[in-house]
């Protein structure tokens, strides 16, 4: 498993330190920046509950978690955020649970290498590990095949090491 890996693993119980949020938002801005897109401030307030937790989260508990802070605002407008969110590449989307967690592997998106997505059943936490074999093994078993696949993803869920071993939060 890669280091960035084992590090998401290892912080998935617990919160961002405001620090690394604030690094992860910064990340974000200039993400948008590269593609010219605006990071208004309710992106950047979606995306902020979107980073603060290693594990996914839906657009209503966004909306919930927005509401509790004061900002108001309509289910329609945090779609359209994380539509932008996800066009800049910041964000990801767990298909299975249609939630959302935040990119933390920047290399990716210059590197073109694309990850999986290791989501624990336990915590929540989702793990973005390199998966560019898997991709590559894909692509040649649908050219054998004849076959023009239109994968976007791949998850993999199961539990995470402190939820498999039965370690609690402290």
């Amino acid at each position: 498993m890669s280091n960035s890996a084992t590090k998401s693993k290892e912080s998935a119980h617990e919160p961002q330190s405001a620090k690394k949020l604030a690094q992860i938002v910064e990340r974000a801005a200039k993400a948008f920046e590269l593609k010219n897109l605006r990071f208004t401030t309710l992106r950047q307030k979606v995306f902020e509950e979107i980073a603060a937790t290693h594990a996914s989260i839906g657009a209503y508990e966004i909306l919930a978690r927005l509401g509790d802070k004061g900002t108001r605002v309509a289910p329609i407008s945090v779609y359209r955020a994380i539509d932008a969110l996800m066009e800049a590449g910041v964000i990801h989307r767990l298909e299975s649970k249609n939630a959302f967690f935040a990119c933390r592997r920047a290399d990716h998106a210059s590197t073109g290498r694309r990850p999986i997505f290791l989501s624990c059943e336990g915590c929540g936490g989702v793990i973005e590990a390199d998966g560019q074999d898997i991709f590559d093994l894909i692509g040649e078993r649908a050219q054998s095949a004849k076959f023009t696949p239109r994968v976007k993803f791949v998850e993999v869920q199961g539990m995470c090491s402190r939820c498999a071993t039965g370690k609690k939060d402290a």
